[in-house]
């Protein structure tokens, strides 16, 4: 069976990789006869490369990358097909799935994760800060507040505003301002990153004490199901080729 190597970025932090192991361990109960293994590009071990070069020793003889970004940015557009092209063998067809972003999936998962911490819908004295990592690449940070105008638009929150840990515009503390403008008494912070890291503990931190900060989306279920429609979408026309 063609192999699962997800990919994620990496980070100095353990919470990072920890939280990435635990979202595979789910992949895994979804799809116990598959192969799943997990890579990194940079700050954590193993690196991409490694593991495609296991995956091949071990006698696969294709694999689908799934990378665990979700957006379309720097890591996804370079980063990602370069580890891939570094690690080519000619015993070894690999394919490269989408990002997981943009899916309904992850803002479900979003949610659930501002419930865990108590947000509730229609709740007009709370504004939301949708926070993310921030990109030089101006389109993924559009999705990022595409999806806080959606959720402004139904929610029946105060506000919503995105944004950004770093790169972009507007920071956190610009979005918690603007919420207060708008008659927001409390903020609660929504996470657009999938694990734990530096980044993270920064928007905790810029967003204030009194704010209540929901989790990465993490080892949620849903988020699962989409690393495994990523790399079904990209094994169909890796089969063709085999």
């Amino acid at each position: 069976m063609t192999a699962l190597v997800a990919v994620a970025h990496g980070s100095r932090d353990p919470r990072s990789a920890a939280t990435v192991h635990e979202l595979l361990d789910v992949v895994r109960a979804l799809r116990p006869s598959l192969d799943v293994r997990a890579s990194f590009l940079d700050l954590s071990a193993p690196l991409l490369g490694d593991v495609l070069r296991s995956a091949r020793a071990d006698g696969h003889r294709s694999a689908v990358v799934v990378p665990l970004l979700l957006g379309k940015a720097f890591h996804a557009r370079v980063d990602v097909p370069g580890a891939v092209a570094e690690a080519a063998s000619p015993g070894l067809d690999v394919a490269i799935a989408d990002v997981l972003g943009p899916d309904p999936r992850l803002e479900s998962a979003a949610l659930r994760r501002l419930a865990s911490v108590g947000v509730r819908s229609g709740d007009r004295s709370l504004g939301v800060v949708l926070a993310g990592a921030g990109s030089s690449h101006a389109p993924a940070n559009a999705l990022v507040s595409s999806i806080a105008a959606r959720w402004a638009a139904g929610s029946g929150w105060a506000g919503v505003e995105a944004a950004f840990a770093a790169s972009a515009s507007p920071d956190v503390p610009t979005a918690v301002e603007r919420l207060r403008a708008r008659g927001a008494r409390r903020i609660a912070v929504a996470s657009w990153f999938l694990a734990p890291g530096l980044l993270p503990d920064r928007v905790a931190r810029l967003a204030g004490g009194d704010a209540v900060v929901a989790p990465p989306l993490g080892p949620d279920p849903e988020v699962a199901e989409l690393v495994l429609h990523r790399y079904a979408s990209a094994l169909t026309p890796l089969a063709r080729t085999a």
